[in-house]
């Protein structure tokens, strides 16, 4: 039997956790949610984010079947997971635990990095993720960066110049801390599309970690399902937003790597 799975944002960025988790489960079927009408979530109060978050989780659940749910919304998975929890009967799977578990896998210092938005940042849900892991932690907000990749400038001079101040400025205040980091991770579902620029930019040694890939694979245990081999995605992809869906449909590609087909629009209410 199929399994249907639900991908939950406040936004189009958690297509980059879809993206993984075509790679990994890719004979699944998938209902990804944007709530593109009340982003951004981050400048909400956790009252109002948990209520559109459990809105949008009991969209995918009741109403398209999700039997299982990923919450790929940094900001959702800090301030949100256990108002979901309490709404749908699923498995609910966000996006921090996991890129702090794959940083401890990676880590032999024990020290790493985060960077993140600034809601992200400001939850210091990643900071305490890994410190429950026994890691130490430094987090840095990048507020750039969103805007430089829904820009599309991914590859582009500007960005790098930004990405190396940004770098420079976290490298001080971890050698001030007396960090000695070996691991970076991705805090933002944008940030996968500045992977090859950031790998590029971090001192040699770094590993950088993209949360997504690791939410997809805690997905695969979770979920008990098996890791695919090499054959291409088939599965079925439905896309739903609250608003915006021909901008959905213009930059979701970039983010999912290929077409989201006709973006669906949908009134969650409230």
């Amino acid at each position: 039997m199929t399994p249907i799975i639900g991908v939950f944002d406040s936004g189009f960025g958690g297509l980059t956790v879809l993206r993984a988790l075509l790679q990994r489960i890719p004979h699944a079927c998938y209902s990804f949610l944007g709530d593109t009408a009340r982003l951004p979530y981050g400048s909400k109060s956790r009252r109002t984010i948990a209520h559109y978050a459990a809105e949008g989780a009991e969209f995918l659940v009741k109403e398209q079947g999700a039997e299982f749910l990923v919450i790929a919304c940094n900001t959702a998975s800090a301030l949100a997971l256990d108002a979901i929890q309490e709404v749908v009967p699923v498995p609910v799977l966000g996006v921090i635990e996991p890129g702090a578990a794959a940083a401890w896998a990676a880590s032999k210092t024990g020290d790493v990095l985060v960077i993140a938005t600034d809601a992200t940042v400001q939850s210091h849900a990643y900071a305490a993720a890994c410190e429950a892991l026994g890691l130490r932690v430094l987090e840095k907000a990048c507020p750039l960066l969103v805007p430089l990749v829904e820009e599309g400038w991914t590859g582009h001079p500007v960005t790098a110049q930004v990405i190396d101040v940004y770098l420079k400025e976290l490298r001080n205040q971890a050698r001030e801390a007396g960090l000695y980091y070996d691991t970076l991770v991705l805090g933002c579902t944008h940030y996968p599309l500045l992977r090859p620029m950031l790998e590029q930019a971090v001192t040699p040694g770094v590993q950088v970690i993209d949360s997504a890939e690791a939410t997809a694979d805690a997905a695969m245990r979770l979920f008990r399902m098996e890791q695919a081999g090499n054959e291409p995605p088939t599965a079925d992809v439905r896309c739903f937003a609250t608003d915006s869906v021909d901008k959905f449909e213009r930059l979701g590609s970039r983010f999912l790597g290929r077409p989201t087909g006709k973006v669906e629009l949908v009134d969650l209410g409230g």
